[in-house]
């Protein structure tokens, strides 16, 4: 069978692609697909997350192991689409570049038959150009709120950090120049 999906960029403009990937490929070729289709270079780390039908980020999967014990951790490459993705559990949140944070929601949008004469992956549609640089996220903080740091409030005063005067020099600590590395 052949999924097909929409693949988001989470940005105000709309800019998603749909691709075509057999069930049996992985998502470690979902996401050499996803890559191509939005034109990055590929050398970056990135991230698959289960999620809810709410897009509430659940599990990682990531795309090289960075547990301590080699091996241990499951990769992209370890999960067949079929074993994460089917018509009931059918979004996950891709992300690339965790510099950059390029973060794109991915749907399911139908299971089919596999067309003859097309190679898959397949890119079936595009729609929107690729800003520049990745949308900026508010990382849990409302939109509408100044505080960054959510429910984080804290007593101290800008004053409680002052740790010299003004005209105190730093050469009065006793330190020799030769004790920095």
């Amino acid at each position: 069978m052949v999924y097909k999906f929409r693949v988001i960029l989470d940005a105000e403009e709309d800019v998603f692609r749909d691709i075509a990937i057999l069930e049996d490929d992985t998502l470690e070729d979902l996401h050499n697909a996803i890559v191509n289709a939005f034109g990055f270079d590929g050398l970056e780390a990135a991230s698959f997350y289960t999620c809810d039908d709410n897009w509430e980020q659940e599990d990682e999967i990531a795309l090289f192991d960075t547990g301590d014990v080699p091996g241990e951790q499951k990769t992209m490459a370890d999960y067949p689409l079929e074993s994460i993705l089917n018509e009931e559990s059918n979004k996950i949140i891709y992300v690339y570049d965790f510099l950059n944070m390029w973060t794109f929601f991915v749907e399911l949008a139908a299971i089919e038959e596999p067309e003859g004469g097309t190679t898959y992956p397949d890119l079936l549609f595009a729609h929107g150009e690729m800003p520049a640089s990745a949308p900026e996220m508010a990382f849990g903080t409302d939109a509408d709120s100044d505080d960054l740091y959510g429910e984080f409030d804290d007593d101290y005063d800008e004053e409680d950090f002052d740790m010299f005067d003004d005209d105190q020099n730093f050469n009065d600590l006793g330190m020799d120049d030769h004790n920095w590395n």
